[in-house]
């Protein structure tokens, strides 16, 4: 009122002043104008600040209740406190106005360049800072896959979010992004959301009752005659009848020869297990693999993991579902919604290399944004595990001795204080797999893959009453593992223990005669035998004459001295290495190996780990140990790190 008021008094006093002089009127108009214009604006300024003071103080909210009402909307693994005095200093309130200053820069240069600044985020109701949450999401979901991988790898990278704004991530992103996430190395698991609850049992019904009706809804077909016979035992019999039906075992090589320690026990043997074991097959075939989604698998199994924390070979097996599961590309959104992926990024951090070997494998078959390759069940890559920059340049592949494992065999030699003394997590000092833990150090540019054979069902093919596997078998169904993985596409070097390297040897010649697997042969550098029988073992006649105490398998049978199969091996191989010039390192045992409490054999004598090329180096320690080093400096590892060197030296240096 004051302000119109005024305003007339200036107009009127404009209208009745009497004409001045000709030559004032013109300055004196227009210093009227200026009182006029000038007095407008001044009330209108006071009066509109007037207006928005007293509006935001009528609108003003506890910030303490808005935040709550924020974190009610995410899911939360840490607490956060509210408390203002708890919040972050000078550093976290710096960085808020930097990215405000970034964020006003970003918008002033698109408005002067007459472009859009990120319209999402033009109208988004975001305080300015958080702006490069979001920024990021956008970014992750670029057409640009070079820009998707940065954006994955910028998002890892951050560690000094706010525990709401990982949540964000966690609740907005795609699948392809929380893959990438879930692989990287230095990803905050906060990145990830919990597993959605799990659907209640059914009334009277336990997990083993739904495991066995989970088997009992998939097709008994496109499976070998044990896998159906051991699935029909699982479905029919009790825990303890499948206790007592199962068998002894006898196995050659691998990280224990399992011997008669207490042949008087039944070995406990649960139902879950059986199943789990059966399911593992049936998950190799596709069709199965949707029928374990459609049926609720994928929550049972998540139920079975988590009710078995403490009982890693349950765990395991169920890994091995779910990794072969993943190789089937229209099931990964179902992977994921079901929670599994933030299981699996906590697996991928345990300090246990089997563990985190498994979550890794079933990870890579997930993310095919960077993995082209494909991991079939029982094939590991222990280096690299994560997302990685470092270019690899050639792949160093580990085969086990029958029986063995695609960890175990390959760890360090035990001695007397790391078997009472926890392990150290400095995997300097002691390691449950020498490759991961020290090759993979001292040759970062190598992928390192470790195979392993279907150790319990050559438990159960102890004592089923079908065909079982010889060796040309098992290195064809290994060779076609090996290829899916991409190996054949560098430069190889194949080590090889006991059994493994007749495997070994069979995969080669027979990848010799198949022109899809010519690569193969084409990209093998070297070969390095630990005590492998060329020529047979002593072993093999010894088992066959105390059957009653060992179960000798169709391999270990072929391993006898009179063996046509194993003579025609050896010769054909010799000719064949010898035409391709293959770089060649043998090692052999010269002590002899304790099979329980009784029996005491030199398992592959010096005569029979001779090839017929390349250095044959005899070690003092026994045929369990002869790829076990003591330590990171001992010749065993140091000679083979020189032989891998060395046979891949033009191709790690380019």
């Amino acid at each position: 009122m004051s302000l119109a008021a005024y305003c007339v008094i200036c107009c009127r006093r404009m209208g009745t002043s009497t004409s001045p002089p000709k030559n004032n009127t013109y300055w004196r108009d227009i210093r009227n104008i200026i009182k006029f214009t000038g007095s407008l604006i001044l009330g209108g300024s006071l009066f509109i600040t007037y207006e928005v003071l007293a509006l935001k103080k009528s609108l003003t909210l506890d910030t303490q209740v808005v935040e709550r009402e924020k974190m009610k909307s995410y899911i939360y693994v840490h607490t956060v406190s509210l408390d203002k005095r708890e919040n972050p200093g000078i550093t976290y309130q710096a960085r808020k106005e930097l990215h405000k200053a970034v964020r006003k820069v970003l918008a002033t240069s698109a408005r002067m360049l007459r472009g859009p600044f990120a319209d999402t985020f033009s109208t988004v109701d975001v305080e300015d800072h958080e702006c490069a949450v979001w920024l990021l999401l956008r970014k992750s979901r670029s057409e640009d896959r070079a820009a998707r991988l940065q954006a994955v790898q910028e998002m890892s990278e951050t560690h000094h979010w706010q525990d709401y704004q990982y949540r964000i991530i966690a609740q907005a992103c795609d699948l392809r992004t929380l893959t990438g996430l879930a692989r990287s190395k230095e990803s905050d698991l906060r990145f990830f959301l919990r597993p959605p609850p799990l659907p209640s049992l059914k009334e009277d019904s336990s997990i083993e009752e739904e495991l066995r009706q989970l088997l009992a809804s998939l097709p008994q077909t496109e499976l070998d005659e044990c896998i159906q016979y051991f699935t029909s035992l699982a479905l029919s019999e009790s825990s303890q009848s499948l206790a007592a039906q199962k068998g002894g075992l006898w196995c050659f090589g691998g990280n224990g020869l399992p011997y008669a320690e207490s042949f008087g026990e039944v070995p406990s043997a649960t139902v879950e297990m059986f199943c789990l074991e059966a399911l593992v097959k049936h998950s190799e075939i596709p069709t199965h693999c949707d029928k374990i989604e459609a049926n609720g698998g994928l929550q049972l199994l998540q139920r079975l993991y988590q009710l078995h924390k403490d009982y890693p070979k349950v765990q395991r097996n169920i890994m091995r579902i779910l990794g072969n599961m993943a190789l089937n590309e229209h099931l990964h959104s179902a992977i994921v919604h079901s929670g599994w992926v933030s299981i699996l990024a906590e697996a991928m951090k345990s300090q246990h290399i089997m563990e985190a070997s498994h979550a890794a494998r079933t990870l890579a078959n997930l993310d095919r944004e960077t993995v082209r390759d494909k991991y079939q069940d029982g094939v590991y890559v222990l280096h690299p595990q994560h997302r990685t920059s470092q270019p690899i340049k050639a792949d160093v592949l580990f085969i086990h001795g029958l029986m063995g494992a695609a960890f175990k065999t390959w760890r360090q030699q035990d001695n007397d204080q790391d078997l009472t003394e926890n392990i150290s997590e400095d995997e300097t000092k002691y390691t449950t797999c020498w490759p991961k833990s020290w090759l993979a150090s001292d040759c970062p540019a190598l992928r390192i893959i470790s195979v392993e054979y279907d150790t319990s069902l050559s438990d159960w093919r102890a004592r089923c009453p079908m065909e079982r596997k010889s060796i040309a078998f098992r290195s064809n169904e290994l060779l076609r593992k090996l290829r899916a993985a991409g190996v054949g596409d560098r430069p190889v070097v194949w080590v090889s223990h006991s059994m493994g390297g007749l495997l070994v040897k069979k995969m080669l010649l027979e990848a010799s005669k198949k022109p899809e697997m010519n690569t193969i042969i084409n990209n093998t550098r070297g070969i390095i035998f630990y005590s492998v029988p060329h020529h047979g073992s002593h072993l093999a006649e010894y088992s066959v004459n105390i059957r009653y105490l060992l179960f000798p398998s169709l391999e270990v049978k072929e391993l006898s001295k009179d063996s046509p199969a194993l003579k025609t091996l050896q010769d054909d191989f010799l000719e064949f290495a010898k035409d391709k010039n293959f770089q060649v390192l043998s090692f052999v045992e010269t002590l002899p190996t304790y099979i329980g409490s009784m029996i005491k054999l030199h398992v592959v004598p010096l005569e029979s780990a001779d090839l017929g090329i390349g250095d044959l180096i005899p070690v003092d320690v026994n045929h369990l140990n002869i790829c076990k080093p003591k330590k990171k400096d001992a010749f065993l590892y140091q000679r083979t790190l020189q032989f891998i060197r060395d046979a891949l030296a033009k191709d790690l240096e380019n």
